[in-house]
């Protein structure tokens, strides 16, 4: 089975705090907690046969795009989410300046 990550749909599951995509029988996630106005992005989680196809960082993309829209605060404890907003810094305010460098 092969994946295009822009074929994707992502799915906001406030109920589980995570964003979740469906690859067939299996489930990526990126994993939450909500505090406030900030969101603390704890973990991403991708199968390993969809690994290296863009996925995760599909998954972050919405996440991130979710918590712009709702003007929240951004603490990427999860070291995925961390590195992908450095490789794309017009996210890079988003993330709440609490967060030390």
């Amino acid at each position: 089975m092969t994946t295009n990550a822009n074929d994707l749909t992502i799915r906001h599951n406030e109920s589980e705090s995570r964003f979740e995509a469906r690859l067939g029988d299996e489930m990526a996630l990126a994993a939450y907690e909500l505090d406030g106005s900030t969101i603390i992005f704890t973990h991403t989680e991708v199968p390993e046969a969809f690994e290296g196809k863009g996925v995760a960082g599909r998954l972050v993309q919405t996440a991130l795009d979710e918590a712009r829209r709702r003007k929240l605060k951004v603490v990427p404890q999860c070291a995925y989410v961390a590195s992908w907003i450095e490789r794309h810094s017009e996210y890079a305010d988003l993330v709440s300046s609490d967060v030390s460098a």
